[in-house]
C-alpha cells in the first residue's frame, strides 16, 4: 500500500469510538460529529516493527507517513493512570477578595465510561460547589447512582436519541429554580441546556451543537447560536449570568494548535467565530481571555490520537462566560490538564460573590 495521507482535523472529524479497531487498517476521514467516529476498515496487518516515521504538524492533529493508527491505544490516554495533580490558585478578585464559590465545568465523554475512569476521584479532591456536565450519552433514567456523590444534588438532563449529547449538574447549594432547555421546541430535543437560578446569578450549562463533518449542521448550528443568544440576553435583564460547557467553538487563533489548516472545519469557522464574537460583546466576557489575553498552548480538548493529548495538539473549546456585571467578583481559571477520563479535562472558575 502505498503512504497514506491521514488529516484528522478536529473534535468533530475525530471524535470516540468504543469499538476495539486494533486490528485493521484505520483510514480515518474528515468527520466531527458529536459521537460517532467514521472508520473504514483496511485489509488486516500485523503490527509494524519499522521505525517510528516522522509528523509534521499539517491538519488540526497532524499529518503522518504511516497507514495504520492504533485509536483504542490512544485512547488510553484519556485514563488516570498515576496520581492526580490538581492545579490550585489563591488569585484575589479586582476587589482583594478571596474565592469562596468554586465551579467546574467538564465534558466527559460519556457518564459512565468516565466513572469507570476515577472521575469521581476528581470530584473528591477538587471539592467543587458546583460542577456541570456534558455529553452524559445516557438517558437520564439510567444514570448511575454512584454518579451523585454525597453531600451533592443532581440534576439530569437527556436528549430523544439514547446515547447522544446530555448535560447535568451537581451541586452543593439549593438552586431556587431549574429549568430545561431554553423554550423552543426545534432546539430542546437533544439534552443540551439546564438553567439553574441561584440567589445572584443564572448558571448556564451547555453542549453547544456542533456543525458536523463537511459542515452538514452549520446551518442549524447558527440557528441554534441565534436562539440561545436571545436566551442569554433575557436572563441577563434578570441577573447576572455565568454560561458553561463544552462551547464547540474555538473563537480564537491562539485557542487551537493548528489555526490555519481549521478555518472550514466544524469549531473553527467564521460563522461559528462570528457568532460567539456577537454573545461577547453583548454583554459578556471570556473568563479565560480576560485573565489571560495572550496565553497559548491552553487547551482543553484532544482528539484520540497520534498521541494527541501528550504532544498537547489540542483546542479550547470549554469556557465559563460571564455577564460583565460579575467581572468584578472574577478570581481565577484554572485548566486541570493533567486530570484524565475524557478526552476533555475539566476546568475551574474561582469568583468571590
Amino acid at each position: 500500500m502505498s503512504k497514506l495521507r491521514q488529516t484528522v482535523l478536529s473534535k468533530r472529524n475525530l471524535t470516540k469510538n468504543e469499538d476495539d479497531k486494533s486490528k485493521a487498517t484505520l483510514m480515518i476521514e474528515k468527520d466531527k460529529t458529536d459521537d460517532k467516529l467514521q472508520v473504514k476498515k483496511g485489509k488486516k496487518r500485523t503490527a509494524s516493527t519499522s521505525p517510528a516515521k516522522k509528523v509534521k504538524k499539517t491538519g488540526s492533529i497532524e499529518q503522518v507517513d504511516d497507514d495504520t493508527e492504533n485509536i483504542e491505544e490512544s485512547k488510553n490516554e484519556s485514563k488516570q493512570t498515576g496520581p492526580m495533580t490538581l492545579k490550585t490558585s489563591d488569585r484575589l478578585s479586582c476587589k482583594g477578595e478571596k474565592a469562596n464559590l468554586k465551579l467546574v465545568s467538564w465534558n466527559v465523554n460519556g457518564i459512565r465510561a468516565w466513572i469507570t475512569n476515577k472521575g469521581l476521584k476528581y470530584i473528591e479532591q477538587e471539592q467543587p460547589d458546583i460542577i456541570c456536565f456534558q455529553e452524559l450519552k445516557c438517558d437520564k433514567e439510567k444514570i448511575p447512582k454512584e454518579a451523585t456523590p454525597t453531600g451533592y444534588k443532581a440534576f439530569w438532563l437527556s436528549g430523544d436519541q439514547a446515547g447522544y449529547s446530555g448535560v447535568g449538574l451537581l451541586t452543593k447549594i439549593d438552586p431556587v429554580d431549574v429549568k430545561y432547555g431554553i423554550g423552543v421546541a426545534e432546539h430542546d430535543n437533544e439534552g443540551r441546556v439546564i438553567t439553574a437560578e441561584y440567589d445572584k446569578f443564572y448558571l448556564v450549562v451547555s453542549y453547544i451543537p456542533n456543525s458536523g463533518r463537511k459542515l452538514v449542521r452549520l446551518t442549524y448550528r447558527q440557528k441554534f447560536n441565534q436562539a440561545f443568544h436571545a436566551y442569554l440576553k433575557e436572563l441577563d435583564g434578570k441577573k447576572p449570568v455565568i454560561w458553561c460547557g463544552d462551547l464547540n467553538v474555538s473563537h480564537l487563533e491562539i485557542d487551537l494548535a493548528n489555526p490555519k489548516t481549521n478555518t472550514k472545519t466544524a469549531g473553527f469557522t467564521k460563522e461559528e467565530r462570528n457568532d460567539f464574537s456577537k454573545i461577547l460583546t453583548d454583554g459578556f466576557i471570556d473568563s479565560f481571555r480576560h485573565l489571560y489575553p495572550d496565553k497559548r498552548d491552553a487547551y482543553t480538548y484532544w482528539a484520540y490520537f497520534r498521541n494527541a493529548r501528550q504532544r498537547n495538539i489540542g483546542w479550547r473549546l470549554d469556557y465559563f462566560i460571564l455577564s460583565s456585571a460579575l467581572q468584578e467578583y472574577l478570581c481565577d481559571f484554572i485548566i486541570q490538564n493533567q486530570v484524565y477520563g475524557s478526552d476533555h479535562c475539566p476546568i475551574v472558575l474561582l469568583l468571590a460573590v
